[in-house]
């Protein structure tokens, strides 16, 4: 029997998430369809399990799937792979745009979405068959680089089959805590965001799972005890879609709670937000992004101020916990900007709030225009996490903008805010605030270098936002 390792490596830095990681659905998923296609499938994701080079020696290949904050740590484990004598493959989103940095360090490397593709390399790499014929797979001949055409986007989500997290195998220290399962529902999504890559990987294109087959996995979580990610980067992209879905999950009587990511726009149908906390949405993450109209118009976010301020209303009604993402840097980002925002996320008294820093991932329109206008400052991956400054923004100095995501944080998760839930009997906030402030300060204390660097490069006069870097950076 055949035998394949897959990896996805840990995520090198803290964020609010990290006490409650899920693993990214596509390791599992590829794994479950080797395993069906008669393979040994062994799963290594690192933030659950750690790795084992005896039992990766043993296989005939090893995949790594990687995103950019993840590509260092891929990278450095594949260089301790290729000694065992073992091909190693890449994919995903960071290596489907970076092909060619990725074969510094693999064999081969299979772009976009694998699920139709990986079956086929690995059944022609191993009856020694041409590779050129395998669409979206990346490689080396005769010392130069070969990618074949692009492969076509799965249409027919339904012929994969249900992701086996039993693949998973977690360490010791995760068998008995409650592990955040992801769900797909849809692929695509229909917007562009200039700073997002998520059209460059599964496209514009909204492709969606049958009713009937998402009901057959959502069985198989049922138990009260479960709590589901539903990971589509737009949830509710299709709401007649959306609310059959809903529906079904109200008649089968499901007990679980579940999250998923939607746009403001859905609060533009109410009905749809009441069916979703009838079926059992506990939380929704929002990308409000910014409250400057101009830095929306910039992003090409499609959305005004007053629509987030009626999907908040919305969702409150409702009694669903919001999640809120903002993001600064945008070139029509100031000071007046940063302060707008956290301010308007205290005021609606969100439940969590993350203050992110835009960042050129590749495979996004920011990313080829700060690229070409040589504004990226950094070009080590592992800080592209979205809480590092890694490009030099317009109106911002680097430890500037830095010093603004650190301060918004402080402000939302303040000591004030924390006694206000509690007098509020805001006890998810109040939980959150408490963990949060902690990791702010941890985070701090990990990325002290980091910080230090900033201030050196930091211009000596001039600063926009009148707040004491080294007080709020704690580096005294």
């Amino acid at each position: 029997m055949p035998k394949i390792v897959l990896i996805e490596p840990r995520s090198p830095n803290l964020h609010i998430f990290s006490k409650f990681p899920s693993p990214r659905l596509g390791t599992v998923l590829l794994g479950t369809i080797m395993k069906e296609r008669g393979w040994d499938v062994e799963l290594f994701v690192e933030d659950f399990r750690s790795l084992d080079f005896g039992i990766i020696g043993g296989a005939d290949m090893v995949g790594i799937s990687t995103i950019t904050s993840t590509a260092p740590r891929a990278y450095a484990i594949a260089e301790r792979i290729r000694p065992l004598g073992v091909p190693v493959l890449f994919g995903g989103p960071h290596v489907t745009f970076l092909s060619e940095e990725a074969l510094g360090h693999g064999d081969f490397v299979l772009r976009g979405e694998a699920e139709e593709t990986l079956p086929a390399f690995l059944e022609a790499w191993r009856a020694g068959a041409d590779l050129t014929g395998i669409p979206g797979l990346s490689f080396r001949k005769n010392g130069a680089f070969v990618h074949n055409p692009k492969a076509v986007p799965p249409h027919d989500l339904d012929a994969f089959p249900v992701a086996d997290f039993d693949l998973l195998k977690p360490d010791r220290r995760w068998r008995n805590k409650r592990m955040v399962l992801p769900v797909q529902t849809s692929r695509g999504c229909p917007f562009d965001c200039t700073f997002c890559s998520v059209t460059g990987m599964f496209g514009k294109t909204y492709r969606f799972r049958s009713t009937g087959h998402i009901l057959e996995e959502l069985r198989r979580h049922s138990g009260r005890k479960k709590y589901l990610f539903f990971y589509d980067d737009n949830f509710a992209a299709h709401k007649p879609r959306t609310k059959e879905l809903l529906e079904a999950m109200i008649r089968e009587g499901f007990k679980f709670k579940w999250t998923t990511q939607v746009r403001a726009d859905v609060a533009r149908d109410p009905a749809l937000v009441r069916l979703m906390k009838k079926a059992g949405c506990h939380t929704v993450c929002i990308g409000f992004e910014s409250v400057n109209p101009k830095s929306l118009q910039e992003s090409h976010k499609a959305q005004s101020v007053e629509e987030l301020n009626r999907a908040v209303r919305v969702f409150r009604r409702n009694r669903i916990h919001i999640h809120g993402m903002f993001v600064f840097g945008f070139d029509q980002d100031d000071r007046g900007t940063v302060r707008e925002t956290v301010a308007w996320a205290r005021k609606h008294r969100l439940t969590s709030s993350q203050f992110l820093i835009l960042t050129p991932l590749p495979g996004s329109e920011f990313f080829n225009k700060v690229t070409k206008e040589e504004r990226i400052a950094f070009k080590d991956w592992s800080l592209y996490d979205a809480h590092h400054a890694v490009f030099r923004p317009r109106r911002f100095s680097l430890a500037e903008l830095q010093k603004a995501q650190i301060w918004g944080h402080r402000k939302f998760y303040s000591f004030k805010e924390q006694v206000r839930n509690l007098l509020e009997g805001r006890w998810m906030a109040l939980a959150i605030n408490q963990y949060a402030r902690t990791l702010n300060r941890t985070w701090k204390k990990r990325n002290r270098t980091y910080l230090k660097v900033l201030d050196l490069l930091r211009p000596r006069r001039g600063s926009r936002i009148r707040v004491d870097y080294r007080q709020d950076v704690g580096l005294d």
